[in-house]
């Protein structure tokens, strides 16, 4: 059995935009991987709403720093296998980053806090998989339109400043927007078809990465 860590934000955690809950157990997109690899791989998810890459928030009263996160989660999990990484969205705030080379920034930052943990004696530096974010519409949420002001035409940068980051690190990148479109009510969260469809959609590459 395969350990994965699932770590990201409110599109890892499955936050529905339509209820302001949350999706089923079975529609995020975590558990539908685990589902699709049949037994093979035992996927701890870590989604948190509002999580960036690197980034403080003081608009929130809880701490949404993934790079603060990051390690306590690695030694809470461990041994590991692989890490799945996707962040970014909260990123395009313009009072969080604003930047996708900056958030690209942060992901590489993430990305050496998983290859230079101190991991026990025993276990083996997991293999790494970077998703970048699904393309940001504009929403009937008028508070997140405000909010994410800009992001419709950031978020379309993010691929390629990932894809360059995880090229540098030799480590795997997968691109989330084709296969995932945003819940029209706000234009930042994953209905539960498209969370599913990402699951789905991982678990080819996830299959590849760990040799099942």
């Amino acid at each position: 059995m395969k350990n994965v860590l699932a770590f990201g934000d409110s599109l890892t955690w499955g936050a529905n935009a339509a209820t302001g809950g949350r999706h089923s157990f079975e529609d995020r997109w975590p558990n539908v991987l685990a589902e699709q690899l049949k037994g093979q791989v035992r996927v701890f998810a870590e989604g948190l709403n509002g999580r960036t890459t690197v980034f403080d928030d003081y608009a929130i009263a809880t701490e949404r720093n993934g790079a603060k996160a990051l390690p306590s989660l690695l030694g809470t999990h461990e041994p590991l296998d692989l890490v799945i990484i996707m962040l970014g969205t909260n990123d395009m705030r313009s009072h969080i980053c604003g930047n996708a080379a900056g958030s690209a920034m942060g992901i590489n930052r993430l990305i050496n806090i998983v290859k230079t943990f101190s991991y026990k004696p025993d276990h083996q530096v997991p293999e790494i998989l970077v998703v970048s974010p699904p393309l940001v519409e504009k929403g009937q949420d008028h508070l997140f339109n405000d909010v994410m002001a800009g992001a419709i035409e950031l978020s379309a940068e993010y691929a390629m400043q990932y894809e360059r980051v995880c090229i540098k690190e030799e480590v795997s990148f997968f691109n989330a927007a084709p296969v995932t479109r945003l819940d029209p009510v706000d234009g930042v969260h994953l209905d539960a078809k498209n969370t599913r469809a990402l699951g789905k959609a991982l678990a080819p590459s996830v299959k590849k990465i760990l040799s099942l």
